[in-house]
């Protein structure tokens, strides 16, 4: 009756946290690793959406996968946690010139429920961080993957821009020396070296935007989680736009709301707390109950054997306390520390959103219309006869030095669009592998 007693102790049922934390991680695991197997990733073309490229990534990437199982670790050590150390066998004997008695036993230590509750509480608080580090890497690496994406279109759009620019220096150099050859103009001659100049520096930054685009392939390619021995995935063939960004009061709403890093502070604090019962549980005595047989003696001998711990040295309980508690109160320092941070880092990427609106803008409305009026004038004046007609191709190539400009404003924009984006974004576990779908694909 003893020993049936104290192995009905020895279990205890999982709190409402742990089977939660059970489920996340189920549903986490249902799309990163189904049946134990790799996922089924997108077949990538190159007019793929950016969903699909960075629902790749996060699919892919070896350090969400190492998020994951780290998480996936933490989880499993919450039923050890809460439960009783292994029972221990016991030996004794008496020899002098016989053996005079030969004792076998059996002992446990009994930890009493409330202590092991108050430790399982710890445990499942630490997975809960473990769970908002992995949705931190899985929405950085998302993020990563959005940004080379950005930066592959960007030269690839700048490589296009710079080509038109050559086609253009070409055609001015042909009527700069046609209007030499024939004698018609003044400093021709300068014009045809001033053009041959642009035309070898723009070259230049062709063959630096081509090593660029190879370096960018690189770093894409590492973002979707590819080793360099891997294939090289469809790369693609996509314009940039704007992407929608909310309003300053909803994005702040968002981030303190969601943030992941922010989250995973808040988890550390909740963590302390549960550590702070852990310590003053400390004031609890465990017990070791058992018993052991001779074997040798006739009747059968039994000697039951238990031992309990004093707790009573109160200035180390109150140290440890102490020490939970003081660890609490940096974790939350720390959360209001992070929401400065963070205000300070939504207002600095807002800010150059803004700035890259205002000059897109600019661009689009002012200084591209006002090019293609200055074209449509100098065309007029050429055939009546007023304007040299190097004006035309001159003009065209201001105008696609603005659409460069415009190119490299829209790059700035969309990178910082990102951040706010993964300053803002949330997902629950089935989520985390499609947050391209939901928030840092927003188009």
């Amino acid at each position: 009756m003893l020993l049936s007693a104290m192995l009905g102790g020895c279990t205890l049922a999982p709190s409402a946290g742990e089977k939660e934390a059970r489920t996340r991680l189920a549903q986490a695991g249902d799309t990163l690793r189904p049946a134990a197997q790799r996922p089924l990733l997108p077949e990538l073309r190159s007019d793929s959406p950016l969903a699909e490229y960075v629902r790749f990534a996060v699919l892919n990437h070896p350090q969400v996968l190492g998020a994951y199982h780290d998480w996936r670790a933490s989880v499993s050590r919450i039923a050890p946690t809460r439960a009783l150390p292994d029972p221990q066998f016991t030996f004794e004997a008496d020899v002098t010139s016989t053996l005079m008695t030969f004792m076998p036993g059996l002992m446990f230590d009994i930890m009493t429920p409330g202590k092991r509750r108050a430790m399982g509480r710890e445990m499942t608080a630490a997975s809960d961080v473990e769970y908002r580090a992995f949705v931190a890497v899985a929405l950085r690496t998302a993020a990563e993957a959005r940004k080379a994406w950005i930066d592959l279109a960007y030269v690839d759009e700048a490589i296009r821009l710079r080509e038109a620019s050559i086609g253009s220096l070409e055609q001015s150099l042909e009527i700069a020396s046609a209007d030499y050859t024939t004698g018609r103009g003044m400093g021709t001659l300068a014009n045809q070296v001033s053009i041959q100049n642009n035309t070898a520096k723009v070259r230049t930054d062709l063959a630096t935007l081509s090593d660029r685009r190879t370096a960018v392939r690189v770093r894409f390619k590492s973002a979707l989680g590819l080793t360099p021995a891997d294939p090289d995935p469809a790369w693609p063939l996509a314009a940039l736009v704007p992407s929608v960004v909310a309003g300053e009061d909803e994005l702040w709403r968002r981030a303190s709301a969601a943030n992941p890093e922010l989250a995973r502070m808040r988890a550390m604090v909740e963590m302390a707390i549960a550590s702070i019962e852990v310590a003053r549980k400390a004031r609890t005595p465990d017990f070791t109950v058992g018993g052991m047989a001779d074997l040798k003696a006739d009747p059968l001998m039994v000697r039951p054997t238990a031992t309990v711990t004093l707790p009573i040295w109160r200035e180390k309980i109150a140290a440890n306390i102490a020490a939970a508690e003081a660890r609490r109160d940096a974790s939350a320092a720390r959360v209001t520390a992070e929401l400065i941070n963070l205000s300070a880092e939504l207002a600095q990427m807002l800010y150059m959103v803004r700035e890259a609106d205002r000059m897109i803008a600019y661009i689009d409305e002012t200084a591209l219309p006002n090019f293609e009026q200055a074209i449509a004038t100098i065309e007029a004046g050429y055939q009546s006869g007023m304007t040299s007609p190097s004006m035309i191709p001159e003009t065209q190539l201001m105008a696609l030095d603005m659409r460069l400009e415009r190119v490299a404003a829209m790059r700035e924009r969309e990178i910082a669009a990102t951040e706010l984006l993964l300053l803002t974004a949330s997902a629950t576990p089935d989520e985390v592998p499609v947050v391209a779908e939901s928030t840092l694909s927003q188009r």
